[in-house]
C-alpha cells in the first residue's frame, strides 16, 4: 500500500514513515494540509495518516478537503489531545479510525493491518466491478461450448489442467481466443476468487516492461518518483497471464525463469528478495521452438513454461464452430444496437464459410458487428459484410477458393461481368464477349456500381 503521512512534526512524520515502510509499504510525508492536497492531486495513495493539529491548520478541516478530492480514501486521524468528542467528530467527518499520540507500536500495527484489510476489500470490490463490466462488454465472446473436435480436445486439456498449479502455454494465431482461454482456465481453477492479472509483453519498452512486471523503487530510473508494486505483486495468490510471451525481451527472461522456478523476484533498483505465489499462464502467436533456435528465447524458460501446452486451432479449420459463433455475435449485437435483425441470409452464410478468416474470432466479431449496424433489411446479407468477405471478392482473388460455394445467379453474373471488364480494353469488346449490346452492359455496370 502507499501511505501519505501528514504531520508538521518532522521527527514524528519520519518515524511514522519508517514504521510503515518497515511493514513493506510505501510512505511519503507532507508537513501541511496544503502540501498533502497537492500530493494527492499528483499521485495515487491508498490511505492517509493525518495529524489533527497542523500548526495554524485544523486537521478536521483538512480531512474534509481530502475527502472532497478523494471521497473513498481511508483517512486515520492522529492526535496528541485525544478525547471521545474529537474521535466522534473525526468519524462524523469521514475518518475511518482514530489513533492517539504517542501510540504504541502494536496499536499502530493493528490500525495498519485494518487499513490493509480495507484496501484489500476495496481492491476486490473494484476487481469484481471491473470483471462484471468486462463480462458485459465482452459478452460478445462465445461461451466455450464447441462443436469442432479440435477445440473440444483443447478445452478438455485446459479444464483438466485448470485446478492444478501447473504453468500453461497457449499457442495460436492472433484472434483465436487465447486470452479468453486464459480467463476460462482461471475461472475453473482453485484460484477463481483471486486476481487474474494480464501483462502484454510487446506493449512496453524493456525498462518499462520490467517495472510493470516486477515493480520498482523510487529513483531506480528517470521518472520513478515513488515506489511501485508490479503486476506480480498485484497477482499475488492468483493468476498472472503473460500475453505474447514470445516477444519478451531477453534481458527479462532470466528474471521470469527465476519467478517460475524459485517463486522469487526483486523490484527494479532494489536488492530485497521477495516471495511470490502466482500461477503463470502464457500465450503466444510465435513459433517458440524457432525463437529458441534463433537465440531469441531461452530454452530453459521455454521448457519451464511448457508444462501443459495447447494450440488454439484457427477459425478456418473449425467450420463446425463458425456458424455457432456467427449466430452468437448476431444475437449479441442485435441486442446491443436494439435492431430486430433475424439472422443471416444464405448468401451471407456462404460468404462466411468460404472466407479464410486471417483475424479469426476477433475478425468475425468485428465483421458481424459492422453488418448488424449497417444492414437495412431484416437479415444480414453478403452486401452488409466487409468487401473482402463477399463471395465475388474471394472468387475474383482466387477462383479455387470459392469452389463449391453457393452463389446466386445475380452474384455469378456480377462476378463474370467484373472478370470480363478487367480483361478487355473497351466496352465494345466486353459486350461482344458477354453476348449483350452496349446499352444493356451500360445498365448492368450502373446497377453494379462499376461505371
Amino acid at each position: 500500500m502507499d501511505f501519505l503521512v501528514v504531520d508538521d512534526d518532522k521527527t514524528f512524520r519520519d518515524a511514522t514513515c519508517f514504521l510503515v515502510e518497515e511493514e513493506g509499504h510505501y510512505a511519503e510525508g507532507a508537513p501541511s494540509g496544503e502540501q498533502a492536497l497537492a500530493s494527492l492531486g499528483e499521485d495515487k495513495f491508498d490511505a492517509v495518516l493525518l495529524d489533527l493539529s497542523l500548526g495554524q491548520e485544523n486537521g478536521l478541516d483538512v480531512l474534509v478537503e481530502v475527502l472532497k478530492l478523494r471521497p473513498s480514501l481511508p483517512v486515520v486521524i492522529l492526535t496528541a489531545q485525544g478525547s471521545v468528542k474529537t474521535a466522534v467528530e473525526a468519524m462524523r467527518r469521514g475518518a475511518v479510525d482514530f489513533l492517539e499520540k504517542p501510540f504504541q507500536r502494536e496499536h499502530f500495527l493493528t490500525v495498519l493491518a485494518r487499513l490493509q484489510r480495507l484496501h484489500q476489500m476495496g481492491t476486490k470490490i473494484e476487481r469484481l466491478e471491473r470483471e462484471a463490466k468486462e463480462t458485459r462488454s465482452l459478452s460478445a465472446e462465445p461461451i466455450f461450448d464447441f462443436a469442432s473436435p479440435s477445440m473440444q480436445e483443447v478445452m478438455s486439456v485446459l479444464l483438466r489442467a485448470a485446478p492444478t498449479p501447473a504453468s500453461i502455454l497457449i499457442f495460436g494465431e492472433s484472434g483465436t481466443g487465447k486470452s479468453v482461454a486464459a480467463r476460462a482456465i482461471h475461472q475453473n481453477s482453485h484460484l477463481a476468487d483471486k486476481p487474474l492479472v494480464t501483462v502484454s509483453c510487446p506493449s512496453l519498452s524493456k525498462e518499462l516492461l520490467e517495472s510493470e512486471l516486477f515493480g520498482h523503487v523510487r529513483g531506480s530510473f528517470t521518472g520513478a518518483i515513488k515506489d511501485h508494486w508490479g503486476k506480480v505483486k498485484a497477482a499475488e495468490g492468483g493468476t498472472l497471464f503473460l500475453d505474447e510471451i514470445g516477444d519478451l525481451p531477453m534481458e527479462i527472461q532470466p528474471k521470469l525463469l527465476r519467478l517460475l522456478q524459485e517463486r522469487e523476484y526483486e523490484r527494479l533498483g532494489e536488492t530485497v528478495t521477495r516471495q511470490a505465489t502466482v500461477r503463470v499462464i502464457a500465450a503466444t502467436n510465435r513459433d517458440l521452438k524457432k525463437r529458441v533456435a534463433d537465440g531469441a528465447f531461452r530454452e530453459d524458460l521455454y521448457f519451464r513454461l511448457n508444462v501443459i501446452a495447447v494450440e488454439m486451432p484457427p477459425l478456418r479449420n473449425r467450420p463446425e464452430d463458425l456458424a455457432r459463433f456467427a449466430e452468437h455475435y448476431v444475437r449479441h449485437f442485435c441486442a446491443q444496437c436494439g435492431k430486430p435483425v433475424g439472422g443471416l441470409t444464405e448468401d451471407a452464410w456462404s460468404a462466411l464459410r468460404h472466407y479464410s478468416w486471417p483475424g479469426n474470432l476477433r475478425e468475425l466479431c468485428n465483421a458481424v458487428e459492422r453488418a448488424v449496424i449497417l444492414t437495412r433489411t431484416e437479415k444480414v446479407s453478403s452486401k452488409d459484410l466487409p468487401a473482402e468477405m463477399r463471395l465475388e471478392t474471394i472468387a475474383a482473388a482466387d477462383p479455387t477458393a470459392a469452389a463449391g460455394a453457393t452463389l446466386t445467379l445475380d452474384q455469378l453474373e456480377e462476378l463474370h461481368i467484373r472478370k470480363v471488364l478487367d480483361r478487355v480494353p473497351n466496352l465494345t469488346e466486353a459486350a461482344s464477349i458477354l453476348g449483350i449490346d452496349q446499352a444493356t452492359l451500360y445498365r448492368k455496370r450502373k446497377k453494379l456500381g462499376l461505371g
